[in-house]
């Protein structure tokens, strides 16, 4: 279901994460509020409804913890597939070109999210956030050339800080062996483990 607004805040405390969770479940009638940790210590706040009480809820998170803020975002109008990537939804790559935008931190990739899918004809692919990416975050974009360039740039460009930018790239035609790779489990050491002997088999 699509939210109206959400806010995701970023701390580099998992106690002051929790007390900005509390605070803002507390000030609003939210939606939905998910929270949690990731990698490496961080804890996210995501609160999703409407646009005044999830402002509400911004508000009373950043009054009780922002000292230890890392990064945030608040989206009043969040894009449908933004909303089903960060629920776990992957697409299969449409048109030729692959367009990838990879962040510091999650809330700058969801935002890189928005802006590529709001503002040009891609498909957003997938998005994937800190576990296992040492916090960081990158968003996969699909579609002919010059719109995942356009994509791209938008992404780029709505990053509020240069520092909040790892990296980017369109790939024009990417190999197919290479776009299996990006799907299911990342890891290197996944990717390339063998699949175990049945027992009993050699």
């Amino acid at each position: 279901m699509t939210l109206p607004a959400i806010v995701l805040l970023e701390f580099d405390s998992i106690a002051a994460g929790i007390l900005a969770g509390d605070a803002m479940a507390k000030r609003a009638p939210l939606a939905s509020l998910h929270a949690g940790t990731v990698q490496p210590g961080k804890y996210l706040v995501l609160a999703g409804g409407a646009v005044a009480d999830v402002q509400e809820a911004q508000a009373a998170g950043l009054e009780v913890a922002r000292p230890a803020l890392v990064d945030q975002i608040f989206l009043p109008d969040i894009h449908p597939d933004v909303v089903e990537s960060l629920g776990g939804e992957r697409r299969p790559l449409d048109g030729e070109a692959l367009g990838v935008v990879e962040t510091r931190t999650v809330a700058a990739t969801i935002a890189a999210a928005d802006a590529a899918v709001k503002g040009s004809l891609v498909t957003l692919l997938d998005i994937r956030l800190a576990d296992g990416l040492g916090g960081k975050g990158y968003l996969l974009l699909g579609g002919d050339v010059s719109d995942v360039e356009a994509g791209v740039d938008l992404g780029v460009a709505h990053l509020t800080s240069t520092d909040e930018l790892v990296g980017s790239v369109v790939i024009p035609q990417i190999h197919e062996e290479m776009y299996e790779n990006l799907s299911g489990r990342q890891r290197f050491g996944h990717r390339v483990r063998k699949e175990p002997v049945a027992a009993g088999g050699r």
